[in-house]
């Protein structure tokens, strides 16, 4: 996948979306009746992304404060989502010790790497920052993780939903009717290729958490350190 042309249509296609007052509103993260969980595989930004991050956010939030924006500490890549966050799942429905067990043969001998943060994109109810990575790095963990838990008979979900091939992050969801479109629009297109830095990864996180990641409902399970 050629991930500049990926986030370009995602980008177009969304601001088209949005113009047209066709876009997504989630209508589950004020609910007091979500009890989606799951786990996942993720990252974690460097400190120095987010504050580059929270630039940019905080400049959105002034044109649309209702909308539901992600805290710091709550920003995340997603690697894989192992078992993707349904109604109902809790950390007692399996052992952690057998999934820690795959991971770790899936990760084994694999070496740090960097991602960048370069622009924005957006999804027809998403504000998203673009990541890229090189030597198709981050694809081979997913490959490898793929067969590992093809070639078990843990419970997953890989792919579900459908096989994710990206580096984002999001950072804001809409969670109303936008009262600032165009000058929304135009906040987007100003960050559209804004360089917001670059970190390496040397830990994966595997995390319980709800769908949000919200901090106070994400219980890390284990951390792979991964080879210098």
């Amino acid at each position: 996948m050629n991930l500049e042309q990926h986030y370009k249509k995602l980008f177009s296609d969304s601001l088209m979306r949005f113009k047209e007052n066709s876009y997504e509103i989630d209508k589950e993260i004020d609910s007091v009746d979500d009890n989606r969980y799951g786990i996942t595989l993720v990252i974690r930004p460097s400190k120095n992304i987010i504050c580059e991050l929270e630039t940019v956010i905080d400049q959105i939030n002034q044109i649309e404060p209702n909308q539901y924006f992600y805290p710091k500490s709550d920003i995340h890549i997603t690697v894989m989502s192992i078992i993707s966050c349904y109604n109902g799942f809790s950390l007692s429905n399996i052992l952690v010790e057998d999934y820690v067990n795959v991971i770790a043969d899936c990760l084994s001998g694999t070496s740090s790497f960097n991602i960048e943060f370069n622009g924005l994109t957006a999804s027809p109810s998403c504000v998203m920052v673009k990541g890229f990575f090189k030597n198709d790095s981050l694809n081979v963990i997913r490959n490898k993780l793929r067969d590992g838990f093809g070639n078990s008979i843990l419970q997953q979900s890989l792919d579900k939903r459908y096989q994710i091939q990206t580096a984002h992050s999001t950072i804001v969801r809409l969670s109303e009717k936008l009262k600032n479109k165009d000058l929304f629009i135009s906040a987007l297109k100003k960050y559209e290729n804004f360089y917001f830095g670059n970190f390496d990864v040397d830990a994966i996180d595997l995390v319980y958490n709800d769908w949000y990641q919200r901090k106070e409902n994400v219980r890390v399970l284990h951390k792979f350190q991964l080879n210098s």
